[in-house]
This record gives C-alpha cells, sequence and structure tokens, in this order.
C-alpha cells in the first residue's frame, strides 16, 4: 500500500509538488525502529522514486531510494558534499570534515595522503594480524557456549585493528566506543556538544603528541601531511583526525551485528556458505548489499530534474543507500539473499569520488571474521526468548545479539 502525502511544520519550499511531500520516519520511526531491513525494501512499494521528506527530523530534504538517481549524486558535480554533517561545530572554532566534504579536486589531494596505507594491497598485508585477532577473541569464549556478540566479537575486532591503523591506544577502546555511539544515537542529541568537547580535547592532545613523535600511523600522517606542498593547517589536520575517527569506529562493527544476526536466524543458508567457502567474496558481497548501514547527503549546486521532479539549486538531497541496494530495476528478487547473484556495484560503502575510504579493510575485516567463526563455530544460534531491537542511530545495528551453541 502506498504512502501517503504527508502535512508537516516544515517549511516546505514553493517548488516541492504537494503531492511528493512525505514524512518518512526515517531512523526514528516506529516502522523503521521494529526492523529496518524489512522497512527499506518495502519503500520500494510505498513511495515515489524520488520525494521531499517533510519529517522534522531531516529538516526537509528530497529522498532517493533509486540505485540510478543515488549513483548520479554521488558522481555528479550537480551535488556537493558540503554542509551535509549531522556533527554539531562551534562556528567560531569551525573544522572541516576530511576529506567527505571536499568536492573535487581538492577532496583527492586530501586523500591521496592515506590512500597508500587503505589501498587493497596495504589491507591485504593486515590480514594474518586480523586472523590473529580473531581466533583470539573467539579463544576466551568458545568454551562459554555463549557470548554477547556485540561486544565480545563484532566491536572489538574492527575496532581494534582500526585504533592500530590509526595509532591509537587500545585501552581506551570502550571509551572511544562510547563516544562516537552516542555521538551518532538520534536519541542523545541533547549531548553531541559534550561529547564533541571531550573528543576535541583528547585528539588534540593526541595531535600534538604526534607531532612531536611521528609514527606509522594514519594519525602521524595526516600531522605531517601535505597537500600541493604545503602543510595542512591546524583546523584541517583536526577536521581529517574527526572524521576518521568517527567513520572508523561503528560501521564494521555495525554491519557484522547485522549479518551475525541473519546467520543464526538461517542454519540452513549458514551451511550452504560453510560448503562453499571459495564462494566467500560473493557470501560477503551479497550480505553487504542486504544490510546497508548507512547513507549520504548532498546539496543541489544548480537546478536540476531528476525522475521527472525538478528540484533547485540550494535543495538538500538524501541518498538512502541500504534502500537503493533493494531497487527491484538492480537487482532481481532483492529481498532474497542469492550468493550466485549477477556482480552489480552496492552502494553500501557509497560511491563515485567519495567512496568509503576503508572499504577495502572493511570488507577484508568481515571476510576474514566469517571464515573464522564458521570454521570454529559453525552451529549457533539466538539466545532463546531474544528480541532484536534498534535504536535509533546514523549507523544501523542491532544493540544486542547474544548467542548461543
Amino acid at each position: 500500500m502506498a504512502a501517503s502525502p504527508a502535512q508537516s511544520d516544515v517549511k516546505v519550499p514553493d517548488h516541492v509538488p504537494s503531492d511528493l511531500v512525505f514524512r518518512l520516519g526515517h531512523i526514528v520511526g516506529p516502522e523503521f525502529l521494529s526492523d529496518p531491513y524489512e522497512f527499506y525494501p518495502s519503500l520500494h512499494e510505498k513511495y515515489p522514486p524520488l520525494f521531499y521528506d517533510a519529517d522534522t527530523m531531516v529538516g526537509g530534504t528530497w529522498v532517493t531510494i533509486k540505485h540510478a538517481d543515488a549513483l548520479k549524486a554521488l558522481r555528479s558535480s550537480d551535488f556537493t558534499i558540503q554542509n551535509g554533517s549531522i556533527f554539531p561545530r562551534d562556528p567560531e572554532d569551525f573544522f572541516p570534515l576530511i576529506p567527505v566534504e571536499f568536492d573535487p579536486p581538492e577532496h583527492r589531494k586530501y586523500r591521496n595522503i592515506l590512500d597508500p596505507m587503505l589501498s587493497p594491497k596495504a589491507v591485504l598485508e593486515l590480514s594474518n594480524d586480523i586472523r590473529a585477532l580473531a581466533n583470539e577473541l573467539i579463544d576466551e569464549f568458545i568454551d562459554k557456549g555463549e557470548c554477547e556478540f556485540t561486544t565480545d566479537f563484532a566491536r572489538p575486532l574492527p575496532v581494534s585493528v582500526f585504533l592500530n591503523l590509526m595509532g591509537l591506544p587500545l585501552d581506551m577502546r570502550d571509551t572511544f566506543v562510547r563516544w562516537v555511539v552516542s555521538l551518532i544515537s538520534f536519541a542523545e542529541r541533547d549531548k553531541a556538544v559534550q561529547i564533541m568537547a571531550e573528543i576535541r580535547e583528547y585528539l588534540s592532545s593526541v595531535i600534538e603528541e604526534k607531532r612531536a613523535n611521528p609514527d606509522n600511523g594514519a594519525i602521524s600522517r595526516i600531522v605531517h601531511g601535505t597537500v600541493d606542498g604545503e602543510p595542512l593547517g591546524e583546523q584541517e589536520v583536526y577536521g581529517f583526525v574527526f572524521f576518521l575517527f568517527i567513520a572508523g569506529i561503528d560501521t564494521v562493527y555495525a554491519a557484522m551485528n547485522n549479518i551475525w544476526v541473519w546467520l543464526a536466524r538461517n542454519p540452513e543458508r549458514r551451511r550452504e556458505m560453510i560448503a562453499e567457502p571459495e564462494n566467500i567474496d560473493s557470501q560477503l558481497e551479497e550480505l553487504l548489499r542486504y544490510y546497508g548501514v548507512t547513507f549520504s547527503g548532498r546539496t543541489l549546486v544548480r537546478d536540476l530534474e531528476m525522475n521527472g521532479v525538478q528540484m533547485k539549486a540550494g535543495d538538500r538531497f538524501m541518498c538512502i543507500l541500504p534502500a537503493c541496494n533493494y531497487d527491484p530495476d538492480v537487482y532481481e528478487n532483492p529481498r532474497e539473499v542469492d550468493f550466485h547473484r549477477p556482480r552489480k556495484p552496492i552502494l553500501t560503502f557509497t560511491g563515485g569520488v567519495h567512496a568509503c575510504m576503508g572499504g577495502h579493510l572493511a570488507r577484508l575485516e568481515i571476510k576474514i571474521a566469517l571464515q573464522e567463526w564458521l570454521r570454529r563455530i559453525p552451529e549457533f544460534d539466538l539466545k532463546p526468548g531474544t528480541q532484536i531491537s534498534y535504536l535509533p542511530s546514523g549507523v544501523i545495528g542491532p544493540a544486542s545479539v547474544p548467542l548461543v551453541w
């Protein structure tokens, strides 16, 4: 059944047709919180391909759920990524989120600082360390016959790898996670300014320490990096370090939580995966398609018609990437997990020039996690009585995943 156009207290621009104005309830609505991965594919049955979301939470934005439209927005110079952040920043002490808030050609100049350590070849060299860590974590709980997957495996595996890459201390892992989870939670927006201040104080001290004592970590590379032969300014360095810190803490963790819930609920499909170890890359890509965890906002820089809809320069535009991964015009039977699906680009790690810098590392971490977990704990279930719940957050994943075997 199609959704009905909505009344809203958000000021809707005059050029937006009334029949394209809806209140989606994305992130905070009951349908989303009940099950995001039922909510996302259903959007294709309820909403037009491109519509205006007048929900007070998002403040008014065009929304696309179509794969082709999202790719255009992610790749086209008709859109800018600037001014799309949810993080509160003091106008008197403003720092840009680098490189994500820069369009080409500046974006590439900043990105070149870290690309050498995040290339497919570079991250592949981390394979043995990631595999060893996965097994160390499993050793700690395998004989217990149960674990809280979120905190015992999904969080420490990718976050520890990331902190080592950044050059940050592992003993502060839980503090870092608390900061980031709270900052991206829509239920704790009143805490955002306080958390931003705590992060600012800590990361600023780290930046100064790396300036005095360089190492091979990402933060040190940023601190001592150059663009067009010139060192980065103070606000540039902080904005780069802050963005990397936020982006690297929670996304892989959330994706793994989603995937392991599916594995626990689908034992026959799990056994299918185990029986075809040579197909792990396709299995991983399909699960990443099915469980996208975030979305990407833009702003129009000029008037544009898309999908028969006229938009204006200055309009905000949101790509609901998980919904785009269910586009029936691109993926046959998109609600089905098909490990032999013909390979087509997924938007889980966005796309275009702003595609996720850590995408190669994320794939490797989850791939190794799947291989080692299924090798050592092939049979497992959700703990009896478990109700999977989701929190209103900018990164989508279950709050708790208790497993038993």
